[in-house]
């Protein structure tokens, strides 16, 4: 008797997970479907594109909050560096709290030892606390507990706080070697802080040099917070995967002659012209398109 399925955090689910659930509803019928995220992954932006999503987009801030200020931080700038560690220790002092990403648990810039660093060397006076994937689930929660009461003041982690983190005393993130996140990671990221009325801060720290095409990239997300443009940005970098298959994203696709980046505009004239043939003519409208339908009936059906 399933009638809505509704799917949070979409980016985090793939094809086949999300179908399982249009199959709950009464036999011949499917359960309407309503998708959220704050980054839509490249087959999502795909599906918009071709018709098959229709859109609405939130672009208020929750009431109370305000927009997150973002800035790159290249290790060729020492003073930038050096000035990234003294806002944590400012955010603080402030009586607020500060999270560090890291891309790994072990080895160099790592959890482990960016986390004995900040403790034995940058921040002694501080509470400093670690967060990682490999920790037991009961520790990982008295974790989160400490740091939700205000009994942590910087926490280092890995991206384990991507989602479902809201501490709203959090004002500033540094996240280093940001060029090894993804744009849906970094902004999936930069959401856990600004989640109170307080100005908030993301730091992307990364040692390319400023003019690579890493830093372009990370500048171009440090200059929205938009979901949709970043989306396109994502896009770019990974492409839409395939709409007739499972690929949420590369260049495995069966669209052969179209670029959603460039051929927008030829998309939406055909996507018009499609509308008014089936209206017209249905039945010559199904022969044209019968060896993809039936070759792909299942996917031509999925989110």
């Amino acid at each position: 008797d399933l009638g809505l399925v509704v799917v949070d955090e979409q980016h985090r689910f793939g094809v086949e997970q999300r179908d399982r659930l249009r199959t709950k509803g009464r036999e011949g019928l499917t359960p309407h479907l309503l998708v959220m995220t704050a980054t839509p992954i490249p087959r999502t932006i795909a599906m918009t594109v071709f018709g098959d999503l229709a859109v609405s987009t939130l672009r208020e801030l929750p009431g109370g909050r305000r927009p997150i200020q973002t800035s790159v931080v290249p290790a060729e700038k020492p003073e930038w560096v050096k000035r990234a560690w003294t806002r944590i220790n400012e955010e603080v002092a402030a009586g607020h709290q500060a999270y560090v990403v890291c891309p790994r648990i072990e080895g160099e810039g790592g959890v482990l030892e960016v986390h004995k660093n900040l403790q034995e060397f940058i921040y002694p006076h501080l509470r400093i606390g670690m967060l990682h994937g490999r920790m037991d689930s009961d520790l990982k929660d008295e974790v989160m507990q400490d740091f939700a009461a205000g009994n942590i003041d910087v926490l280092v982690s890995t991206t384990v706080i991507e989602v479902g983190i809201d501490v709203a005393n959090a004002t500033v993130m540094l996240i280093m070697e940001a060029d090894r996140f993804g744009v849906s990671q970094i902004h999936q990221l930069r959401g856990r802080v600004g989640r109170g009325g307080f100005a908030s801060l993301c730091l992307l720290y990364t040692q390319f040099a400023i003019t690579s095409p890493q830093m372009e990239r990370l500048q171009a997300i440090a200059q929205t917070s938009d979901g949709f443009a970043l989306s396109e940005l994502d896009l770019q970098v990974r492409q839409e995967g395939d709409i007739l298959g499972t690929s949420q994203s590369g260049s495995d696709t069966k669209l052969l002659y179209l670029s959603l980046l460039t051929d927008q505009k030829i998309i939406e004239r055909a996507l018009k012209d499609a509308a008014e043939l089936v209206e017209r003519d249905p039945g010559r409208a199904l022969a044209l398109v019968s060896d993809i339908a039936l070759s792909n009936q299942d996917y031509l059906e999925k989110s």
